[in-house]
């Protein structure tokens, strides 16, 4: 295979960032990944430089940026947490336009951008949410506002941009875990006692990954992407999980109300805590309670015909999820 342009890329040591990795190194590009000094180490990996610096410092990336063809902006702060909601912003808001600055100034002559499926919020009634939606709403957590912002940063930049808007992806390899991942993790240490009615698309993280790579090569300019797998019920979520693990689903239905309650508690709990620094991460996030009312599903259906995005099943996702958790001791 012929070597291709240099991508330099974020978020690499992530979740989704190292499949990103993995699917840019396969297809045959160079890579440049910046890794943060206090983050998580990359392993050595043959056409992988590793590139020392901070998103909240992207001026200081400018001359790593420089002989990069593409940039693929994967890299962000997701937290719970009361005390990271001003992190989250200068992270991935003021982080992101620095970075795209710097790239555009470096001569990158094209990048991609992954944003999130909660931009576009969820589908009212059989009507699927499409990337003609967007969901400005009192209800959504400073990160979905985070990127929604983000969005706009990314598509005023000055250089051709592409948003890649994935689900929400299962799979190997998920170490903090995502909030979709602590889902498993939960159910897999027997926490999972009800349900709520809402559902989510579930996708597979290679397939997120391999997205991104046919949004470098063939996304439209200033265009937005989702990229999904399967709309599922919470309680279809369980029961798919329940099989794999050879055990029964939770089947109560939990009301709403109760559920929100818990979840304030659990925000004030997480607000008084460490001295009242908010350092504490909700175990019952609010955000996460309000969204799993709705139904997060979304049609793909732009990605699969323009992009030839081709998700593969998610049950197949969800058992490389549940392998790779028993496997790391996350199931204990």
């Amino acid at each position: 295979m012929a070597q291709r342009d240099e991508v330099f890329l974020t978020g690499a040591g992530g979740f989704v960032g190292s499949h990103v990795l993995t699917a840019l190194l396969t297809r045959g590009y160079p890579v440049r990944a910046l890794v943060r000094s206090t983050g998580r180490p990359l392993p050595v990996i043959a056409g992988c430089t590793p590139v020392l610096g901070d998103l909240r410092e992207p001026a200081a990336l400018l001359p790593a940026l420089r002989g990069c063809r593409y940039l693929v902006h994967v890299a962000a702060l997701y937290s719970f947490a009361p005390a990271r909601r001003a992190d989250i912003w200068a992270t991935n808001v003021r982080g992101s336009a620095g970075l795209l600055e710097a790239a555009a100034l470096a001569g990158v002559e094209r990048a991609v951008v992954t944003s999130s499926s909660a931009t576009v919020g969820h589908a009212h009634g059989p009507k699927l949410a499409t990337e003609e939606d967007y969901a400005w709403d009192t209800e959504s957590s400073p990160y979905h506002h985070s990127k929604c912002a983000q969005e706009r940063v990314a598509l005023a930049a000055r250089l051709p941009v592409v948003l890649v808007l994935p689900t929400a992806p299962v799979g190997p390899g998920d170490w903090k875990p995502t909030p979709t991942g602590k889902m498993i993790v939960d159910f897999m240490r027997g926490r999972i006692f009800g349900t709520l009615n809402g559902g989510m698309n579930l996708v597979a993280v290679e397939d997120v990954a391999a997205a991104h790579v046919l949004a470098l090569e063939h996304g439209q300019e200033r265009e937005r992407y989702l990229i999904g797998g399967e709309n599922l019920g919470l309680a279809r979520i369980w029961e798919l999980l329940a099989e794999i693990r050879k055990r029964k689903p939770p089947t109560a239905r939990v009301p709403y109300g109760l559920a929100l309650g818990l979840a304030w508690a659990d925000e004030l709990r997480s607000r008084l805590f460490n001295g009242g620094l908010g350092g504490a991460a909700p175990l019952v996030p609010l955000e996460g309670v309000r969204m799993a009312r709705h139904n997060m599903f979304v049609s793909d259906e732009k990605a699969r015909a323009t992009l030839g995005h081709r998700p593969t099943p998610v049950r197949a996702a969800l058992e490389r999820a549940v392998a790779w958790y028993a496997d790391h001791g996350y199931a204990h």
